[in-house]
């Protein structure tokens, strides 16, 4: 029997309990305060109904002119407003409604042009091509099977649908609302409100949104609806909606992403990382969670041994992500003293190099390079990394500023000042463009109920 001396066993033990007390406490930092709810949770489930709350502890009353920006700094609250839209497009790859198993287009096309009266054969072909993404193709025929057959649910919804895809939105919204008037279903409030998004309407898509997931209480109807109130700058709404989403999903990436992103909106970066990294470690092959905790990376967010891990994870399991290198570059450029550090110096600049080579038009990864060349005082690699990021990537103002300090460093002053009034121009355009977006996004007024005021501030 080998003995192990209590020394050697002493560190192993600590790290084991220290483990099981701060994965508890990790996971709480991806959860808003939803005690409360709980109960009515296990009585429902006790009856047979859908986990889910009745009532969420918000109500939203109006929008509002957004220009006025809040929240933790305006560079941030330009990284929330671009995060906020970035998860909202997660909600894009929701399978369509319309059922693509019928049966081959060649044989739907036959029997439409044998029977053109016949409702079968104008509905399957229209679903057929509805399926295809061919909204204009399948109009008539979903028409004319509307004409047939004016009661039959399926056909009137894919043909709202079409509608939408096809960009006529009017003419959706009222196909949606005379199915809405015989029978109410959680798809069709979920296409009014995708509908009402794009014609203006915040305020009615998020209600129908809500009304979407009190009807069906699915991952894709959760995600949507905080998705909404996300981007219209309701993170402690938003935050609400995931983490319950969380709870009814567990496995759902997307879900821990926007709860993670609804802290950073609220000035919480560490709950945003510890809900990032939870999200990567639910599926380490997608690469959604590590594309937004790279977005934090280079906002500024110090670095961490766990953020650092989960990159160098990334970098494995995607070796020709140039992504992958970069961010695993700039973790562990945050996580060292790279002046003092030798070795991480050398292996950030391996990693920028890879990103380069994987992807020859990757404008930051020339910056970040610039800028490790610059802390060297290597200005003339400096220099040559700059002038690519700006070729390859001219919005990037800070290679502009960057690279008139290193000129400036160089003795260069006449081109010093060319590349100071361009990097000028570039974030008066940058702030221009952000504000104007800002403006013409709405936010939405909300309350928030019975939540106590710990449980809004992290």
């Amino acid at each position: 029997m080998t003995r192990l001396d209590l020394p050697e066993l002493k560190p192993a033990l600590c790290g084991f309990v220290l483990s099981l007390l701060l994965a508890p406490m990790a996971s709480s930092q991806c959860e808003p305060d939803i005690r409360g709810v709980q109960q009515a949770q296990q009585q429902r489930a006790s009856q047979g109904q859908p986990e889910f709350f009745d009532q969420p502890k918000f109500t939203v009353a109006g929008v509002t002119d957004a220009a006025n920006p809040a929240g933790h700094g305006s560079t941030a609250w330009r990284t929330s407003d671009a995060l906020a839209k970035q998860t909202a497009s997660l909600g894009e790859s929701n399978p369509p409604f319309a059922d693509s198993s019928t049966s081959g287009n060649e044989q739907s096309l036959r029997e439409a042009g044998h029977q053109p009266d016949s409702f079968q054969a104008n509905h399957l072909l229209g679903n057929t091509l509805l399926a295809e993404h061919k909204p204009r193709e399948a109009l008539p025929y979903l028409q004319k099977a509307a004409q047939l057959q004016p009661d039959d649910y399926q056909n009137n919804f894919q043909l709202a649908q079409a509608y939408a895809n096809n960009g006529d939105y009017p003419h959706s919204q009222a196909t949606a609302r005379q199915l809405l008037a015989k029978r109410e279903t959680a798809e069709v409030h979920h296409l009014l409100a995708e509908n009402e998004e794009k014609l203006g309407d915040p305020l009615a898509a998020v209600r129908d949104y809500q009304r979407a997931a009190e009807l069906d209480p699915s991952e894709p109807n959760l995600f949507d609806w905080g998705a909404e109130l996300l981007l219209h700058h309701a993170p402690e709404p938003a935050g609400e909606v995931f983490a319950k989403g969380k709870h009814l999903f567990p496995n759902s990436a997307r879900m821990l992403i926007g709860v993670g992103i609804s802290w950073y909106a609220r000035g919480s970066n560490d709950r945003a990382e510890a809900c990032l990294c939870q999200a990567s470690d639910l599926n380490p092959n997608d690469p959604n969670p590590y594309l937004f905790l790279g977005r934090l990376q280079e906002e500024g967010v110090t670095s961490s041994d766990a953020i650092v891990d989960r990159f160098k994870r990334f970098t494995s399991l995607q070796p020709q992500n140039a992504l992958a290198s970069y961010y695993y570059a700039l973790a562990l450029w945050k996580s060292h003293n790279l002046n003092k550090d030798a070795d991480a110096s050398a292996k950030v600049e391996s990693l920028l190099d890879r990103a380069t080579h994987l992807d020859p038009t990757f404008g930051r990864a020339y910056l970040q390079l610039g800028i490790l060349y610059s802390e060297r005082n290597e200005f003339s690699k400096a220099i040559s990394d700059y002038t690519k990021a700006t070729y390859l990537d001219p919005t990037l103002d800070t290679a502009h500023y960057r690279l008139a300090q290193a000129y400036r460093r160089t003795g260069e002053t006449m081109k010093a000042e060319q590349e100071l009034k361009m990097f000028e121009q570039l974030s008066k355009k940058t702030a221009d463009q952000a504000h104007q977006q800002r403006r013409e996004l709405q936010q939405f007024v909300y309350t928030l109920r019975d939540q106590p005021a710990a449980a809004q501030q992290p």
